[in-house]
């Protein structure tokens, strides 16, 4: 089964360089210069003021050693000067490697080790950077620094140029940093303006990690492409993202599950207000019917679900803004991308079998830094093997099914964890839900079910297993259901379930 979508964005054979780097400032006409761009609770920039100073910051770069070809460590929390060293690294020909901020020395030091990062830019951090050439934010060039003479002109520009080196959350091992190219970026900007209709009058609301691809394309250059504006949060907090709706008047914002769970816990008077939101994005973790249905409910406006990674530069298939929205599929694929759906010899499946997802297109990442043979069993003949199971429906609409890598095998019987945590959450009293596999001695692998109750309601074991009997097999049903608190959870919102597989043999070895 193929879907694919036409190429919205331009390629560097269709424009010339001036457009395939069209999100950046200095690319913009100048009738933009006095329009809002970015803004957090300390400053707020115009598009023109917000040039001046990534100038500014890449000259300061460029005395510092920074020249074409090198990479730009930016380990930095959420704030304006996020997107404003970004860019000043990209305005001398640099590249970018986000370094997540909460990382502690020997996670920090193998990345910045790795991707042969020249400086690093950070604000507070516990890792010890005493060896690495750094840069605090605090002495960054200013606004109000005097013009530099010293800023390089602009490199020759093509759209094959390293922009970003991003980390995977190394689930399965060391961390392998993606490598995204300015063409990737373009493409995946392009589609989401397309795909969401994002105009120069839109408001992004931030809360997601920086150093995330999804804060990075979603909410920074998605609206920096059309001249829209963004409002960055230094971190979620539900009481205070409710206040910054009110007081930011967002029209989008991007959210993982957990951040939705948390808005609808909220009292009514805390979420009373909020009428200027046109839509609503959610990703990076599969999200309950029922979570979805609370939180349009409350919000009042459509709650849009999609599917990526980082190796396709975020995004690849999102239900329609108008259109029909399948709640509990990831919705079509974007313009400049296809997916197919494919058995373990590579070839296509019939419309509604299952089978691993695989995508190609101008969003697939150039491969993974120093890491050929990886690089070599991702992409085969330009299709990226995502490790995703899924199925495509004849309207081209995806449902994912689960993770290759997370099936559970009971006594020869193939089990998806996704399907009982789907069923886990159609109870009324379940907030969240996650399954791993334990090792049994019996039949191999048994499924452990992690839940956590909406606050007010309780959960026990025997109830749950009732209510699993009545829409799973035998077979299925979790050998223990563990009522927690809260479910363990990466940077970026993701369920940690290397973290409960952990938990799972402490409990019951």
């Amino acid at each position: 089964m193929n879907f694919s979508r036409a190429n919205y964005a331009p390629t560097s054979k269709q424009k010339d360089s001036r457009l395939i780097r069209s999100y950046l400032p200095w690319h913009h006409p100048t009738d933009w210069w006095t329009r809002p761009w970015i803004q957090d609770v300390d400053r707020a920039l115009t598009y023109g003021e917000g040039a001046q100073w990534i100038a500014k910051v890449a000259a300061q770069l460029a005395r510092a050693g920074v020249t074409s070809g090198d990479v730009v460590g930016v380990m930095l929390s959420n704030r304006v000067e996020f997107p404003i060293v970004t860019m000043a690294a990209w305005r001398i020909g640099a590249s970018v490697t986000p370094v997540n901020p909460a990382l502690k020395t020997a996670e920090a030091l193998y990345q910045i080790g790795d991707a042969a990062a020249k400086l690093v830019v950070h604000d507070t951090i516990d890792a010890d950077l005493s060896r690495q050439q750094t840069l605090h934010v605090d002495d960054l060039a200013s606004l109000d620094t005097a013009p530099m003479d010293s800023l390089p002109p602009i490199p020759p520009e093509t759209g094959s140029d390293t922009a970003l080196l991003i980390y995977t959350s190394g689930s399965t091992g060391r961390p392998k940093g993606v490598i995204l190219t300015h063409d990737n970026l373009l493409a995946m900007a392009s589609a989401l303006n397309a795909h969401l209709a994002i105009t120069p009058d839109d408001r992004c609301l931030l809360a997601l990690p920086l150093f995330h691809v999804n804060a990075i394309c979603v909410s920074f250059l998605t609206p920096t492409y059309c001249g829209a504006q963004l409002t960055i949060l230094r971190r979620f907090e539900a009481k205070a993202f409710a206040d910054a709706m009110r007081t930011y008047e967002p029209t989008y914002f991007s959210a993982v599950p957990t951040m939705l769970a948390r808005i609808i816990e909220l009292p009514e008077e805390a979420t009373a207000g909020i009428a200027s939101l046109r839509f609503v994005l959610c990703g990076a973790a599969p999200a309950s019917s029922d979570l979805l249905n609370r939180a349009e409910a409350l919000l009042r406006v459509p709650l849009v679900e999609g599917y990526g990674l980082t190796e396709a530069t975020c995004a690849t298939c999102a239900n329609p803004l108008y259109g029909v929205r399948k709640l509990g599929s990831v919705g079509p694929v974007l313009s400049g991308q296809e997916v197919r759906v494919v058995d373990s010899s590579g070839a296509a499946v019939p419309v509604g079998c299952t089978g691993e997802v695989i995508i190609k297109g101008d969003t697939v990442m150039r491969a993974y830094l120093n890491n050929p043979d990886a690089t070599a069993n991702a992409v085969v003949d330009g299709w990226l093997h995502t490790g995703d199971v899924g199925r495509l429906d004849h309207d081209g609409y995806l449902t994912l099914v689960d993770r290759i890598k997370d099936l559970i095998i009971r006594g020869g019987e193939n089990i998806y964890p996704k399907e009982i945590e789907n069923a886990l959450s159609e109870h009324p009293a379940v907030l969240e839900a996650a399954v791993v596999g334990r090792p049994d001695i019996d039949y191999g692998e048994v499924p452990i079910a992690f839940v956590v109750a909406y606050p007010g309601s309780e959960l026990d074991e025997d109830a749950l297993r009732d209510h699993l009997r009545l829409c799973l097999a035998r077979f299925k049903i979790p050998a223990r259901i563990q009522v927690m608190d809260a479910l363990p959870k990466n940077p970026v919102g993701k369920i940690d379930k290397l973290s409960l597989r952990r938990t799972s043999k402490t409990l019951w070895s």
